[in-house]
């Protein structure tokens, strides 16, 4: 079975670190973990791995994050990947840090690059790892605030984070969503 697992960010050493580039860090982590090496391709750049019969297709979109829908649906297109074995990992504001959460389908709840990929692909229904970035920003700083670096502690919460995204990213590639949402919700 083949996957399609895409972290959203947006390209360009301005956004390394930051918040809003978590998506990007978490396939990082994975393709690191599995031994994968990226290469620019269309709309982003690729890496795969195996999960023991599961074939993954890692995805960091180039098209930044508002317009992520372009590279996901180009690389379902061509990788040939069915809707339910797709994941996208995307920041969160409204989780504590480092919080995990995993949705079969849903609203895009005001992110925009989610928003673009439910336009992209027609639906709404597709799989999500949200991963909470905080919400300590005052009033109308909220822009600052996803495209700043994480504080040591946070940036230490994330770090411990990383190992259990990789692992329910992997249990959602081998068990379904159903048992990774059972299994990592709110870790």
């Amino acid at each position: 079975m083949k996957y399609l697992i895409v972290g959203l960010g947006n390209i360009g050493s301005e956004y390394d670190g930051t918040r809003h580039n978590i998506g990007f860090r978490m396939v990082d982590a994975l393709a690191d973990a599995q031994g994968s090496t990226w290469q620019d391709r269309r709309y982003g750049a690729i890496a795969t791995c195996r999960v023991k019969n599961a074939e993954l297709v890692l995805l960091k979109p180039s098209t930044y994050m508002n317009l992520s829908g372009n590279a996901v649906r180009y690389w379902m297109q061509q990788e040939k990947i069915l809707d339910g074995n797709l994941l996208v990992i995307v920041d969160d504001l409204s989780l504590p840090v480092g919080t995990i959460r995993m949705k079969q389908n849903g609203s895009a709840a005001g992110h925009n690059g989610l928003k673009n990929i439910a336009q992209m692909l027609g639906t709404e229904n597709y799989n999500r790892l949200k991963f909470g970035i905080g919400n300590d920003f005052p009033r109308g700083g909220q822009v600052d605030f996803v495209l700043s670096k994480f504080s040591p502690d946070d940036e230490k919460i994330v770090r411990e984070k990383e190992l259990v995204v990789v692992d329910a990213i992997k249990a959602f590639a081998l068990s379904g969503i159903q048992f990774a949402m059972n299994h990592y919700n709110g870790k």
